[in-house]
């Protein structure tokens, strides 16, 4: 099996094919104009907003519930602190988070010209 990377003749530009597999090398869309480098510091930061809400979405899914029999001996409005963060803080952050999340990235977007229209469908 050969290393060599063939053109795939009915791929579209952006993708290479190695023995049968495909893969993207495209960036997202961009706006027609936009530079290379544009585009490029537009997924950094998208990938980096990505990053850091599935590190805080981790932390609340896993980590405060593995240290639950600790946090017990916190209370939290009259609840052991354990208890509560399984039954309403985790919850309340992942509202938090996901509004968060969408603010961010719209911020993002709008920064470099790819945010979503109104109306339009």
């Amino acid at each position: 099996m050969s290393d060599e990377v063939q053109k795939n003749p009915a791929a579209e530009s952006g993708e290479e094919s190695w023995s049968g597999f495909e893969r993207r090398t495209a960036l997202p869309d961009a706006p027609d104009g936009a530079s290379d480098a544009q585009r490029q510091e537009h997924w950094k930061r998208t990938r980096r907003l990505m990053f850091v809400t599935l590190g805080v979405w981790f932390v609340f899914s896993y980590l405060i519930h593995w240290f639950a029999d600790s946090l017990n001996n916190l209370s939290i409005i009259g609840f052991p602190g354990g208890f509560y963060m399984a039954a309403q803080g985790s919850l309340i952050v992942f509202v938090v988070l996901l509004f968060w999340f969408a603010r961010a990235q719209n911020k993002i977007d709008e920064e470099f010209g790819v945010q979503e229209v109104e109306g339009e469908e």
